[in-house]
């Protein structure tokens, strides 16, 4: 009888050991999941700023501003506009003509 008492408190001892174990886990992992989710609305939040940050930025007004001052652009006027033409270009549409205007 006494031997079997031994066994059931070693078994109780046991389990009881296993409960608790299995309460911290929970409890640890539980708070990892917090800290998780607490993380991942930082990050979404985070995200929404840069978007509308990024937005703000290409702005057309910012874009031109910045070409006209640090890469000295300007706007492209018919004054300031140079046209060019590629001579295998002409001479082709040139030898087109010819030849439609030779046909009867």
């Amino acid at each position: 009888m006494t031997r079997l008492n031994l066994v059931l408190l070693l078994a109780v001892l046991a389990s009881a050991f296993y409960v608790v174990n299995l309460q911290y886990e929970s409890r640890r992992l539980f708070t990892e999941l917090d800290r998780a989710k607490a993380e991942a609305r930082r990050l979404e939040t985070e995200h929404q700023r840069l978007q509308v940050e990024k937005r703000a930025q290409a702005t057309p007004l910012r874009v031109e501003k910045i070409a006209r001052t640090q890469l000295q652009m300007r706007t492209a006027t018919p004054a300031i506009t140079q046209y060019v033409t590629d001579p295998a270009a002409e001479s082709a549409a040139e030898s087109a003509q010819a030849g439609q205007g030779a046909r009867p």
